[in-house]
């Protein structure tokens, strides 16, 4: 009885593109090998000042 359930991370980064980026590293897999759904965006402070936050993503692997 070896499930094998579909393994999933959390990753955030400056951009949606970096966090699919480190996630990739993260798993050591290719694009084509993932399934990215954004949580949340990245939010530009104003100006470059205080709040800005990083894009949220969460990865699965297929």
């Amino acid at each position: 009885m070896n499930e094998n359930p579909q393994k999933s991370i959390e990753v955030e980064g400056a951009t949606v593109e970096e966090a699919i980026q480190k996630a990739m590293e993260e798993l050591g897999v290719s694009r084509d090998k993932i399934e990215v759904k954004v949580v949340c965006e990245e939010k530009k402070g104003l100006f470059g000042m205080e709040g800005a936050k990083p894009a949220k993503i969460k990865v699965f692997v297929k």
